[in-house]
């Protein structure tokens, strides 16, 4: 963890946005890394390539064992069709009510709690949290997401680093499912990094161009007033299913 010093009450460290930058800058690997809206059917045609590193591919085959072993049905792909066919499973076995908790249920086999639990005793809420929950997300999870940037928002009167903008969802793209986005994915995401980390956090998915921001340190609205969840999917969708207006079902 960074280290502080602290003089007139004031940090005189690097804020965690310029220190995980510049960590960034340092790696040799290439990163793909980083409203709402009806669905745009072209956009969703037009599909990023990715170069996964090994340790992309590790992590990509580590949440994806995690997500088969919490459906209790295994797949012969790899990489990322091999977490695609686990989510897919996912959706069409269980309801949307269970398919949030065995994501979470995923996501506990996928990190160790003793970590979560160590993350959340040294990092309790602040500004420091959640900037640096913010450029840890847009360093360490492009292998998930896709390309993404720290951005500010305004929190309580002040400017914070403590956006991410996804410039196109990884998952969202390869799937085409407004559903699988909403129940495997910001439902239970929410969920887990609020009850493992004591950090709230919104998701605002955009389906016009697949982006999605995660405003660490707002909570979402609830599910009634979320606007995400009035959202038609894709005509496309690659579930396969007739989801009709509502694909959360």
């Amino acid at each position: 963890m960074m280290m502080a010093q602290h003089g007139n009450n004031n940090l005189t460290l690097t804020s965690p946005y310029q220190w995980m930058m510049k960590l960034k800058h340092k790696s040799k690997s290439p990163f793909v890394v980083g409203v709402l809206a009806r669905p745009a059917e072209n956009n969703a045609q037009e599909t990023n390539v990715y170069k996964d590193n090994w340790f992309d591919h590790l992590a990509i085959n580590h949440l994806s064992k995690s997500v088969q072993a919490s459906t209790g049905h295994s797949n012969g792909k790899s990489g990322y069709e091999s977490l695609v066919e686990a989510a897919m499973v996912a959706y069409k076995e269980f309801d949307s009510n269970e398919q949030k908790e065995v994501i979470i249920q995923a996501l506990d086999r996928a990190f160790p709690r003793p970590i979560l639990m160590l993350i959340r005793t040294m990092l309790p809420p602040s500004k420091f949290a959640r900037e640096y929950f913010a450029a840890f997300t847009t360093l360490f999870f492009a292998w998930l997401v896709g390309p993404s940037e720290v951005r500010e928002s305004e929190i309580n009167g002040r400017r914070e680093k403590n956006v991410v903008h996804i410039k196109k969802c990884r998952f969202l793209e390869k799937t085409n499912c407004v559903g699988m986005c909403i129940n495997l994915c910001k439902m239970p995401s929410q969920s887990f990094i609020k009850d493992s980390f004591g950090m709230p956090v919104n998701m605002v998915p955009n389906f016009d161009d697949m982006s999605c921001e995660m405003i660490f340190g707002q909570e979402p609205p609830p599910s009634t007033d979320d606007p995400a969840f009035k959202q038609p999917c894709y005509r496309l969708c690659k579930t396969k299913q007739n989801h009709g207006m509502n694909c959360l079902s």
